[in-house]
């Protein structure tokens, strides 16, 4: 999808048509929030982590979803 830049508000398209909001679609959402939570539970190591570099952050991040989907391969089997 290319990137398109506008000089004010006015030249921008208006939004999509999306469908209401209603009490229905809300619960809908949680009901599969909770399920994916079930299924794949997403564990945090506490405390705080500095880092020196972003790039040594996005490190730590990968190795911890990396980690995560090892533990959940294990558990299923």
């Amino acid at each position: 999808m290319p990137v398109r830049k506008f000089r004010s508000v006015e030249e921008m398209p208006p939004p999509a048509d999306l469908p209401p909001l209603t009490p229905e679609t809300v619960r809908l959402a949680f009901e599969h929030m909770e399920l994916s939570q079930r299924l794949c539970p997403i564990r945090f190591t506490p405390g705080v982590r500095k880092f020196r570099s972003m790039e040594e952050a996005n490190r730590a991040r990968e190795e911890d979803e990396a980690r995560a989907i090892r533990e959940a391969k294990a558990s299923a089997r």
